[in-house]
């Protein structure tokens, strides 16, 4: 399994050099629909990866976001977000990485995020713990809601039917702050180092959250959904935390699913 892991952080981390060179550049963007963006950076970095991926592992299965993967009757499956924070990255907003992540037989063994801003490789595999730079990381130790600093997302499409702003209302009131940094793969790379105490969100691809998933768990995390089922790569949404404040965050999540606020929303006024 070593072999996965090393492959897949010397894929990721010459496609993020090549992210890096395109980043400087400020290159332009087009849409994917209404809001999603999508640049040549993208593209260019997929195509490294997906390339780099079928050279070592020809009969794998690759899952990849801008859809250049390729389909097999292998139990191993890869997934590939060659640019997560897109919208950042064409803004030039320095929050966004590439991440990649092996399934076997529908488990998780092995997954890298790497962040080519700060250098930093996130890694974790199968009963193998997870790293940062090789360096064995953990989640934090916060033991309450009220001392936790939590990330959330919001999608991209169909943003005016997101529920999430009713979430954040009270995860943010409650907590010590609720962070909004658009890159869901390192807001669960920081949940997995102890940088935050949890993280949130609906509607995530299965690109965007299988290495981070296995990143919590072998720190020491708990993923699950919002709603406290098992955790599904393909599941309707995602929370991670340090697992000591597990139970309180869907304590919490449950109140707000059944229309009932610990906190009520302010009242608007102009003066």
């Amino acid at each position: 399994m070593a072999s996965y892991l090393e492959t897949a952080a010397e894929i990721a981390r010459e496609a993020g050099s090549l992210l890096a060179t395109y980043f400087e550049r400020r290159v332009a963007f087009e849409l994917k629909g209404d809001y999603d963006l999508v640049t040549e950076a993208d593209r260019a970095s997929e195509k490294l990866v997906v390339e780099r991926l079928r050279s070592h592992f020809p009969n794998h299965s690759i899952v990849a976001e801008e859809g250049g993967g390729h389909e097999s009757n292998s139990e191993f499956r890869w997934y590939v977000d060659p640019l997560d924070g897109t919208t950042n990255f064409a803004h030039g907003f320095p929050m966004f990485n590439v991440t990649l992540a092996l399934e076997q037989a529908g488990k998780l063994i092995a997954g890298v995020i790497y962040d080519p801003v700060r250098q930093e490789m996130f890694a974790a595999e199968l009963h193998g713990g997870a790293y940062l730079n090789h360096r064995r990381i953990h989640v934090s130790k916060a033991k309450r809601l009220e001392e936790s600093l939590f990330a959330t997302g919001f999608p991209s499409a169909k943003r005016h039917q997101s529920v999430n702003v009713h979430f954040f209302h009270q995860m943010a009131m409650i907590t010590h702050g609720v962070r909004r940094a658009g890159a869901a793969a390192l807001d669960l790379a920081y949940v997995a180092c102890g940088r935050l105490d949890g993280f949130w969100e609906f509607g995530l691809k299965p690109w965007d959250q299988a290495a981070g998933i296995l990143l919590v768990e072998e720190a020491g995390g708990e993923c699950s959904t919002m709603t406290g089922d098992t955790r599904s790569v393909y599941g309707p949404h995602l929370v991670a935390t340090n697992r000591t404040v597990h139970a309180q965050t869907l304590g919490l999540f449950d109140e707000v699913f059944s229309g009932r606020y610990r906190v009520p929303l302010p009242q608007i006024s102009a003066q």
